[in-house]
């Protein structure tokens, strides 16, 4: 179980196996609770803010401790509640069963499951792409996936909950081979989960953003003009109206 620790006026911090995680002081109402796996940056730290300044309480996941301290703190710059914490890697299964274990246990489930964590491969010919980076394209993006499904679908169907995936296909085309085919793989799981959950739910969301200027992107596109792209906060506000369709 996760050990408590106060620091002054910093919300209490939630300890896990695989790193901390900072809450804030719940209301005796039960929060809307929203789960971001991949919140450090790009259009998923711009949904966390989003739910954030909609009322949610976020869990914030990434491996990176500094971006989401500076996450929680524009959040509640915003008006929203401190955010929790979850320095985490979602390819350790362990870590992500206890995430999900200490979730049920003092929130009951979730309303919202985003997950935008992604591994983005370098872009290179189709045979030349280095066995490393299939393996952790494949590992983080298809697999990870597969694993968080199994343990978000009953969080979020305990409380009648949405999961927002985004896709960004990019299968066959030049250079993508690593990041495009376990993108695809990755979609293709989510495709058939979002069937079986028709009727018992979760309902499964799989919006396709316009073209952002995230450091993913940039990666990828390196020099491009990135004043024709689309904010992410324009991005996110878009698929958090879509909530209520």
């Amino acid at each position: 179980m996760p050990h408590l620790r106060r620091k002054s006026i910093i919300p209490a911090r939630l300890r896990f196996h695989a790193g901390y995680a900072t809450a804030s002081r719940m209301d005796q109402e039960t929060p809307k609770i929203a789960l971001v796996t991949g919140a450090s940056r790009g259009l998923g730290a711009a949904l966390a803010e989003a739910l954030g300044a909609a009322g949610y309480h976020v869990i914030a996941v990434a491996r990176t401790t500094g971006a989401l301290e500076e996450l929680d703190d524009r959040i509640r710059a915003a008006g929203g509640p401190s955010a929790t914490l979850a320095p985490m890697d979602i390819n350790e299964p362990a870590a992500m069963m206890q995430l999900a274990g200490a979730i049920a246990a003092r929130w009951g489930g979730l309303d919202i499951w985003v997950h935008t964590a992604i591994h983005a491969a370098p872009l290179t010919p189709a045979g030349h792409v280095d066995a490393k980076d299939w393996a952790k394209s494949f590992a983080t993006n298809a697999t990870a996936t597969q694993n968080l499904i199994g343990l978000m679908e009953p969080l979020l169907r305990a409380k009648g909950g949405v999961a927002i995936i985004p896709d960004d296909p990019r299968g066959g085309q030049r250079y993508f081979g690593a990041y495009g085919a376990s993108k695809a793989a990755q979609m293709a799981l989510v495709g058939s989960w979002q069937a079986e959950c028709d009727k018992l739910g979760p309902r499964v969301l799989t919006p396709e953003p316009a073209p952002m200027p995230t450091a993913t992107r940039a990666r990828f596109f390196p020099g491009e003009d990135r004043a024709p792209l689309s904010p992410t906060s324009t991005e996110a506000a878009k698929i958090i109206a879509r909530l209520g369709a």
